[in-house]
């Protein structure tokens, strides 16, 4: 029905364009589609996810960025609806702790990787040090680093330090699939209308997300450098339209999805030693008395 995995991938070879890049679905699919299907693709990862746990032998790391109110918590939320809590994880990443900043800019987030058989999930990641922090450089004082700083090279630098971490991670069974929500000034303009309009949504909203829009282009430019600096095989990015939710939900989900099917992973064979141990246990199961 739907061909998100391959429609939405940034390109491995640079040539990824944000301004190519689609903040709506090309054709209009209704809703009640798109929550038929959305119901789908979580019944049938909630059995991938079964699988993955008892199988024990890989982690799947997804990481989601994106500008505010661009829908990364419902996406969570809808995509996790169902899947045994006992094998995932959501982390998220906002300023830095002092004890953060006195370490690397991967520290942080390597604290919460996902073990092998569990899903991590970040909300916001390393990405944030090419990123909010390349937008905002006076950032960097807090830092310290301990060489002089050339803007020129620093951002190819972390890159470079982002693309060995994420080959490290792949080479050693984690899974990494990367989410940018792609949402349009317009809309995310509605969407903090809404939140002063509705006294619900109230509590979302904050005047700094207003402030950071004063600097769209900018962040705009910082996430195409990101995404083609670091979209890899082992670890793609997805340029996902955030416009509309429930479309970009259902593109999340069939996109993980049909990552975890091309695994093809099974539950573990019992061997023969095992099912001398059960029929032992049951034995003894049996002799007991009520």
């Amino acid at each position: 029905m739907f061909e998100f995995p391959r429609k939405y991938r940034v390109p491995f070879d640079g040539s990824f364009r944000l301004k190519e890049a689609a903040t709506r679905p090309d054709k209009d699919v209704s809703d009640k589609t798109l929550e038929k299907h959305l119901k789908k693709l979580s019944r049938k990862l909630d059995a991938l996810q079964r699988v993955f746990y008892a199988r024990d032998s890989h982690a799947l790391l997804l990481i989601f960025q994106a500008m505010d109110a661009a829908g990364k918590d419902g996406t969570i939320r809808a995509i996790l609806k169902g899947v045994d809590p006992a094998g995932c994880q959501v982390f998220s990443f906002k300023q830095p702790s002092a004890e953060e900043l006195d370490h690397d800019f991967l520290w942080r987030t390597t604290c919460r990787l996902p073990e092998r058989g569990r899903i991590g999930i970040f909300n916001r990641s390393y990405y944030e040090e090419v990123l909010v922090v390349r937008v905002h450089p006076e950032y960097l004082a807090a830092q310290r680093l301990p060489q002089e700083l050339d803007m020129d090279l620093i951002w190819e630098e972390r890159f470079e330090s982002i693309r060995h971490h994420e080959k490290h991670l792949a080479q050693n069974g984690t899974i990494i699939l990367k989410f940018w929500l792609n949402i349009s000034a317009q809309e995310q303009k509605k969407r903090f209308m809404d939140r002063l309009d509705e006294p619900e949504k109230n509590w979302k909203f904050s005047p700094a997300d207003v402030a950071e829009r004063q600097h769209w282009q900018a962040y705009m430019h910082a996430y195409e450098e990101a995404l083609n600096a670091t979209s890899r095989l082992h670890a793609p990015w997805y340029a996902i339209p955030a416009d509309n939710k429930k479309f970009m939900r259902v593109a999340v989900a069939e996109t993980i999805v049909e990552t975890l099917e091309a695994l093809s992973l099974e539950y573990p064979e019992t061997g023969d030693r095992d099912l001398e141990r059960f029929a032992e246990a049951r034995r003894l199961l049996e002799a007991e008395t009520d």
